[in-house]
């Protein structure tokens, strides 16, 4: 029996509705690819100081941007080594003493951890984020006592002053 052109066409018709829809993969991989590129490209050249809100860094015309390296936060009321609280401030800050025990003991640890090869100096870099209102009496402990465990490459943090004009 032969079909009629109506018949035909509405078996055309079935035919291109029967069909799975697909996803064209070429041009969405390509998209995946640009920002695979896109965010390495940018996230290598970031520099992160850990932030808090209880410190107010002193503020700096410096250029030069910080390395990550050992950081001490100094706060009103606590040292803190890599996040960790090391000591009271309320502890040794009278004290005679240049050195500060628990933070020196800390500092060793870290530097027993980190070993350098042989034959290369140990000259340990670490920054030291303090609040702009410290006494320097006590930024002195901190750095003697970092320099006593061959942290002798200190840095001080401080916020970029905004331009004027």
């Amino acid at each position: 029996m032969q079909m009629s052109r109506r018949a035909k066409r509405m078996e055309r018709h079935h035919k291109r509705s029967n069909r799975r829809a697909s996803i064209n993969l070429v041009s969405l991989m390509d998209i995946f690819t640009i920002l695979v590129f896109f965010l390495l490209v940018n996230s290598s050249d970031v520099n992160v100081l850990p932030s808090t809100k209880t410190i107010t860094l002193p503020e700096s015309i410096a250029e030069q941007k910080p390395k990550e390296t050992l950081f001490i936060i100094v706060t009103d009321t606590d040292i803190i080594v890599q996040g960790r609280p090391v000591a009271q401030i309320a502890d040794f800050i009278n004290s005679d003493s240049d050195v500060i025990p628990a933070l020196k003991q800390e500092l060793e640890y870290r530097a027993s951890r980190s070993a350098l090869p042989e034959g290369v100096e140990e000259r340990r870099e670490i920054t030291i984020l303090g609040d702009k209102s410290i006494p320097y009496k006590l930024l002195k402990k901190i750095m003697v006592t970092c320099n006593s465990v061959n942290y002798s490459d200190i840095k001080l943090a401080v916020a970029k002053k905004a331009s004027e004009g």
